[in-house]
Order: structure tokens, then C-alpha cells, then sequence
């Protein structure tokens, strides 16, 4: 994931349209699944702390052998800061990365027996956990109808008019009120993938947008040719 950063904002889209959108653009993908590479919840915890300020491209190279040398918390425990710094450096902000995900495995032990808690709190209480990462966690392993606003979402919800907000909170909140509750777990993925593949920060692809004629953004762009 990215730092979310400014977006174009246009009028709010029609509630009335709001769940056609959603259904146009997961009608390739109903049932979406994180690109972050993982075999456990602790896996996608640590993932999801080393994907800020970077691509989930990136983190699944290192994780690839950071996971087999340390697959569970206290095998990261062990493995050290030292250790896990050599595994992530490629990455941005590795060496606070490492410091946090080892101060993060310690405390699972200490505070949940090694596994990932399912609330908010105690999961913001960890090291390296925000909102965002919460609230990734608590969607992919708990089920739960959470927004985790990234850049592609943040720009994506003004872009569109689905949810405009002048902050990733803002978006998220209205996310929340405006998404459908049956269709609130799955959207947080669609919106992802759609924001990462066609609705591009500098060149949406609208031409194969299938949800282009329920979306507000005016300048949208032609086919090209």
C-alpha cells in the first residue's frame, strides 16, 4: 500500500447507483483476495506493516524469505531486528519496518499467546498498526465490513464521487454509509484493485471502466488510437 495523497473531487455519486457501480467493476473479480502474499493471519499482519510506502510487489519478495526463516511470531521474536532487517531492506523504511514487526511479534507473545488479536484496539496497540493496517486485518481475517483507505481508495472515492472526502477518514466514513452492507466486505478489495489496475492516479483508464457511465469524474479518458 501507499501514502494516500491528494485527489480530484466531484459531486457525490447517486446512492441509486452506488451498488450498480460496485457490481460493474467486481463483475470480473466477485470474490477478491489480497495481492499481499501470506499463509497465516500473523503473515498478513507483518505484510500489511511492511507495505506502507510501498508495493505489495515489493513486500512479497521480501517476505518470501522472511516468512520461511520466520513464519510465526516467535520465530520473528527470534529472529531478531538484525535478522529481519537483512530480510527487508529493499524496501522503504526498512529499518523502522524491522523494529516494529520484532517489537510487534514480541507483544503478540506476550499479550495474545502469538496470535492475532480480532479488535481494533489491541490490534492499534501494536507496534507499526495504525487504522489503516487495523483495518485491513480486521477485514481479511475477521470478516469484518471495514474501509482500510489507501491512496487508490482515498483517490478513487473523490475521483468517481462514490464517497468524496477531504481525508482518508472522511472517505472512510463515508464509504461506511453510502457502500451497501451486503456488499461492504467485498468492496474494500474491489475499490483496491480497481484503483490500482483501471482508475490510475494519473491516467485513469475509463475506457475499460464497466462502471464509466455511474462514475462523476468529467474528464474521462478515451480509448486510445
Amino acid at each position: 500500500m501507499e501514502t494516500v495523497q491528494c485527489a480530484i473531487r466531484v459531486k457525490p455519486m447517486r446512492r441509486g447507483a452506488i451498488e450498480a457501480f460496485l457490481s460493474a467493476i467486481a463483475a470480473g473479480n466477485p470474490t477478491p483476495e489480497t495481492e499481499l502474499t501470506h499463509a497465516t493471519p500473523f503473515q498478513l499482519l507483518v505484510a500489511v506493516v511492511l507495505s506502507a510506502q510501498a508495493t505489495d510487489r515489493s513486500v512479497n519478495r521480501v517476505t518470501k524469505t522472511l516468512f520461511e526463516r520466520a513464519p510465526d511470531a516467535a520465530s520473528m521474536q527470534a529472529l531478531g531486528v538484525e535478522g529481519i532487517a537483512a530480510c527487508i531492506r529493499s524496501i522503504g523504511l526498512w529499518q523502522a519496518k524491522a523494529r516494529n514487526v520484532a517489537a510487534l511479534a514480541g507483544l503478540l507473545l506476550e499479550r495474545h499467546g502469538g496470535e492475532v488479536p480480532g479488535t481494533r484496539d489491541a490490534l492499534e496497540a501494536l507496534p507499526g498498526v495504525g487504522r489503516k493496517t487495523a483495518n485491513v486485518v480486521l477485514n481479511e481475517v475477521f470478516g469484518q465490513a471495514t474501509m482500510a483507505v489507501d491512496t487508490h481508495i482515498f483517490r478513487l472515492g473523490n475521483r468517481t464521487g462514490l464517497a468524496p472526502g477531504a481525508t482518508p477518514r472522511a472517505v472512510e466514513d463515508a464509504l461506511l454509509r453510502r457502500v451497501p452492507k451486503h456488499m461492504l466486505k467485498p468492496a474494500h478489495l474491489w475499490l483496491i484493485l480497481h484503483g490500482r489496475y483501471v482508475c490510475k492516479a494519473r491516467m485513469p483508464e475509463c475506457w475499460r471502466c464497466a462502471g464509466a457511465g455511474l462514475c462523476n469524474y468529467g474528464a474521462k479518458t478515451p480509448a486510445p488510437g
